[in-house]
């Protein structure tokens, strides 16, 4: 027994990284509406939110059943049997969520205990059956399948069920306040507010009583009666206050709304979600203590479980503190609220996800549908409609050099709180571990395509990041149960071999995403400081784009410098990380470019010459990060296919190129940076160099193939890594010609024109 005891003690250390990684999931549940709205400073958002978790995790008590019973027939196992299950399901659970945090992907912590619990105790059920020589149509009987699939299939239509409410609830609030909402807030201010808090009131409260630890069952049961009471008092106070605040003190009533919101989801979370942190642990302590209790407790079966089992509401703040830690200080909690954020904002902008045929596919079907609709609508009631939700009549929004504007604003801020918040709690109430990452992700989403945030330039790549999102949930599912499954078997094989082994796996994988967070961090804040402040003047503007410009240059540089290397020595791995490094240089140029039209709004008014040439930078700056990018990937499918490597002779003809090549960029880069006058002879020379020497190696490369010495495939390589050179360097003297009159009148050649490139 002293064995199990320490288990259970690892089981509770595990239980605390879980609330990290779990909570760095989950914090986009409840902070994305909050943020994206900017409804107060992020320090006021974040006490809110950690005070409704502190108050949810008292409510939770009651979703603790889910791991103990929720799932498989405890009655049938011993208490060895669920350590082994209850283990592998938590060394699964922190090495999953911490992946998908990684990588900034909102994910079900809900689903992925679900199904960890359903593998492992599928695999623990086949050894006991393999064991008793009994059939495999006995397996049915370890597993509580009407459960089971009750939470399941809960889940799933929880998807449709929140997409749809959400955006139902937008589009009727949006008719109600209009995107202009501020002169009608003092008209239907207090009606929206009163009938928010009564529904927050009323799914937290009346339908989350029985499951608070710290409510006697009379208190419950006091609640429930007089529950209709309470929704009327709550909705006329509500409205009355509401009411006042907007008429007597002109106060923004959707702020609180948002706020208030924020904790009751907050709220909602930790009573549903707990259990999936500190369930498991606390399932495990249990039948411990059931085992310990027992004359034979290895080998006494676990039916105790099966009955009502109290949480200590000490343990239950214990883990809401642990759980508001996590949320000041997580960083990569930031980085998945911040992809609900982008995925949901009103405004067009860079996209974080790319197009698919599928995406293509919905927004088409959509689009012909909309169409189809709006014609047979009555005209009267399409000019209503089109004047009411018509985006372009909401004032500009204000902001700073240091605030953006928001994604978003507080009437669909509040929609999304309130029908997540209600949602959540409506199903906590039930016992189902609905998934609030689900829900929440879910209703937000509807609540875009309502507001038609996803227009024309956006829709295609929103969908897509919805479906890369969406699919993430179905591979957690998959993943959660074989991980749960093999780490059991793994554990009821091995015994303490196994669990060494498991935990060192978890340690060493968890440790490498860390350092790989860490530096995707850096790179996104190094790409992030490139976007444009707002409020700069258009002076500014110029000068920053200039030194974007050469920060570009000087990446495009490197790049083609190291992949040629790469390419000449045949190294694969160096190729397949520079393949990557240049989605980081298209991203710094769509970014560069981005800025280069919040510059033109600026020049508009100012210089209309300037204007005209500073546009033409954008198909520049294309160019060239299209020509660098075929270079990468030309290199790296030559390598990674096996073909022949270059000649010697091609080599030391392609190094000279480089160096041409590399620089003009470098040089060019330091004018950029450091506005110094160019020297247009010398840049003059230099192209001609450059195409006397690319005329030359086109003569090697015919005596080559006509000697047979440079097969098909190493001539297409060849050919083609020239002329992307010769385009970057063409259009980086288009870039210093269309930039000569920021220069100045005269010349004088630069210092470093004549450095060799690193």
């Amino acid at each position: 027994m002293d064995l199990y005891l320490v288990i259970i003690l690892l089981l509770a250390t595990l239980a605390v990284v879980d609330l990290v990684v779990g909570v760095s999931n989950d914090a986009v549940n409840f902070l994305t509406s909050a943020i994206g709205s900017r409804v107060a400073p992020f320090r006021v958002i974040m006490i809110i939110a950690s005070l409704g978790i502190l108050a949810g995790v008292t409510f939770s008590s009651g979703m603790m059943e889910v791991a103990r019973k929720g799932i498989f027939q405890p009655q049938l196992f011993t208490m060895p049997e669920l350590i082994t299950i209850f283990l592998a399901v938590m060394l699964t659970d922190v090495l999953l969520l911490d992946l998908f945090n990684t990588f900034g992907l909102p994910t079900s912590t809900t689903v992925s205990i679900v199904f960890e619990l359903l593998g492992g105790a599928v695999a623990v059920s086949l050894i006991k059956i393999a064991a008793s020589a009994q059939g495999l149509d006995q397996l049915i009987n370890y597993i509580n399948t009407a459960k089971a699939l009750a939470i399941i299939s809960g889940i799933l239509i929880s998807v449709a069920v929140a997409f749809v409410a959400g955006m139902v609830c937008q589009f009727f609030a949006r008719l109600l306040f209009t995107f202009d909402y501020q002169p009608r807030i003092t008209r239907y201010g207090g009606l929206w507010g009163g009938l928010a808090m009564s529904t927050i009131t009323y799914f937290i409260l009346i339908k989350g009583a029985k499951g608070a630890s710290f409510l006697t069952p009379e208190m419950v049961q006091w609640i429930a009666t007089h529950s209709g009471s309470i929704l009327a008092v709550s909705f006329l106070s509500f409205a009355l206050a509401f009411q006042a605040l907007a008429l007597v003190a002109r106060i923004n009533v959707f702020k609180p709304i948002v706020l208030a919101g924020t904790f009751a989801l907050a709220m909602a979370f930790a009573a549903n979600d707990l259990v999936n942190f500190i369930g498991v642990p606390l399932a495990a302590l249990a039948a411990y203590r059931v085992a310990a209790a027992s004359s034979d407790p290895l080998h006494v079966t676990m039916a105790a479980l099966q009955g009502k089992i109290h949480t200590d509401t000490l343990l239950l703040l214990a883990s809401g503190g642990i759980m508001v830690l996590t949320l000041w200080t997580s960083k990569k909690a930031r980085s998945v609220t911040k992809t609900s954020v982008e995925l949901s904002r009103q405004e067009e902008g860079m996209e974080r996800f790319g197009s698919s045929i599928l995406s293509r596919a919905i927004v088409g079907m959509c689009t012909a549908l909309t169409d189809l609709t709006t014609e047979r609508l009555p005209q009267r009631v399409r000019r209503v409609l089109a004047r009411r939700l018509d985006p372009e009549r909401v004032p500009a929004q204000t902001a700073t050099a240091a605030e953006p504007p928001p994604a978003f604003d507080l009437v669909r801020a509040s929609v999304n709180l309130i029908v997540a918040s209600a949602l959540v709690a409506f199903a906590t109430s039930l016992k189902l571990p609905l998934s609030t990452t689900y829900v929440t992700f879910m209703v937000a989403m509807g609540t875009s395509l309502a507001d038609q945030a996803w227009g024309r330039e956006s829709a295609v790549y929103r969908v897509t990041g919805v479906l890369a999102v969406i699919g993430g949930w179905f591979v957690t599912a998959i993943v959660a149960f074989t991980l749960g499954a093999l780490f059991a078997t793994v554990i009821a094989t091995f015994h303490l071999a196994g669990i060494a082994g498991l935990l060192l796996l978890d340690g060493f994988l968890v440790a490498r995403s860390f350092r790989y967070h860490h530096r995707q961090q850096e790179e996104s804040a190094r790409i992030a400081n490139l976007n444009l402040k707002n409020g700069v003047t258009p002076e500014q503007a110029v000068d920053t784009s200039f030194a974007q410009v050469a920060l570009f240059l000087h990446e495009v540089s490197t790049s083609i410098h190291a992949s040629l290397d790469a390419l000449f020595s045949e190294d694969r791995p160096r190729l397949r990380e520079l393949r990557e490094r240049s989605k980081r240089v298209q991203q710094i140029a769509n970014t560069i470019i981005a800025n280069i039209f919040k510059t033109l709004y600026l020049l508009e008014k100012h210089d209309v010459e300037t204007t005209t040439k500073y546009s033409r930078t954008i198909a520049t700056i294309q160019e060239i990060s299209e020509s660098h990018r075929d270079i990468v990937m030309r290199a790296y499918s030559h390598v990674t296919n096996f073909h022949t490597g270059l000649h010697q002779d091609q080599k030391q003809e392609l190094q000279r190129v480089r160096v041409l090549t590399s620089r003009l960029l470098e040089n060019t880069a330091i004018m950029l940076k450091r506005n110094k006058k160019v020297d247009f002879d010398y840049i003059g020379s230099q192209q001609q160099k450059m195409a006397e020497f690319l005329e030359q190696c086109n003569r090697n490369q015919i005596r080559r193939i006509q000697g047979g010495r440079s097969k098909i495939r190493l001539s297409i390589l060849y050919y083609g890594l020239l002329e992307s050179c010769q385009k970057i360097t063409g259009h980086t003297e288009k870039l210093l010609e269309i930039f000569r009159d920021h220069f100045g009148a005269g010349s004088r050649p630069v210092a470093d024109h004549g450095q060799e490139p690193r």
